[in-house]
């Protein structure tokens, strides 16, 4: 995690990656990173930069994190209901722990659910683990997720 000026959440590396394109004098690479930002209470989002050099691809992976950060009102130290996110042919299901259990993930979805706040948790993915849909698919779970009362308020019923 580094201490940049333009952010104060702190942000995960899921995933740096070497491109190669060769030129006349040689090969020349170009990096690509995919970025986590989260404020350990709720909010959380993702990014992609490319770049030359690794610092250059980062830099732009966390401000476009920082951008496209958003809050999730419904997370407290787990998840308040079990849930599935999908995103391409990645699955993700998020189900909420007791007290204690820890995060119980792979290294995307950890990332995902460290950065916005989450203590204890259990997922299991499924289908592809492509990194960027992994982080996708468990953003996509993470916006279904609702509170008991948004749900009394939706159906009219008190539970």
């Amino acid at each position: 995690m580094s201490n940049d000026n333009q952010t104060k959440n702190p942000e995960e590396v899921v995933q740096i990656r070497r491109c190669s394109c060769v030129v006349k004098g040689g090969r020349r690479f170009s990096f690509t990173a995919l970025v986590v930002v989260g404020d350990n209470d709720g909010a959380a989002g993702w990014g992609y930069g490319k770049g030359n050099e690794v610092p250059n691809a980062v830099d732009k992976a966390v401000k476009a994190a920082n951008r496209r950060m958003k809050k999730y009102p419904a997370l407290t130290s787990t998840v308040p209901h079990e849930v599935i996110g999908q995103y391409g042919a990645s699955k993700v299901i998020l189900i909420p722990a007791r007290p204690g259990t820890g995060i119980i993930a792979g290294g995307c979805v950890r990332a995902v659910v460290e950065s916005a706040g989450v203590t204890d948790i259990l997922t299991k993915s499924f289908g592809s683990n492509n990194p960027t849909n992994l982080v996708k698919a468990t953003f996509n779970a993470l916006s279904k997720l609702r509170t008991k009362e948004e749900i009394q308020r939706l159906r009219g019923v008190e539970i």
